[in-house]
């Protein structure tokens, strides 16, 4: 499933989406962003509530095809900035990291 299609199966607001044809292949659910940076895999859609920066340096370290910021936490203009810069899909949603995860795993 792509990124494009997922966003729209499950509803999700675009922050930024330079990748929409990217291939989601599972999905990580992790907000201690060092927990994350070990853990993560490839071409995972990530969801978590952690909304500064440092998310985007993480997707790009795990190479994570999406970026879920869940439960309506705010996402900054710097932070969809950055992601646009280095090229990082970005997304939100007011659903829960949970039921976020639960749609994730019945998607793909």
């Amino acid at each position: 499933m792509t990124v494009q299609e997922l966003k729209e199966k499950l509803g999700l607001r675009e922050l930024c989406l330079p990748e929409p044809d990217r291939e989601v292949v599972t999905g990580y659910a992790g907000d201690l962003l060092s927990w994350v940076m070990g853990r993560a895999p490839a071409d995972a859609a990530w969801v978590t509530i952690m909304s500064n920066v440092n998310i985007v340096a993480v997707a790009m370290l795990r190479d994570v095809a999406a970026v879920i910021v869940a439960e309506g936490a705010e996402v900054g203009e710097d932070v969809i900035a950055r992601a646009a810069e280095q090229g990082i899909n970005l997304l939100a949603s007011d659903k829960s990291a949970y039921t976020l995860c639960v749609e994730i795993a019945r998607s793909i």
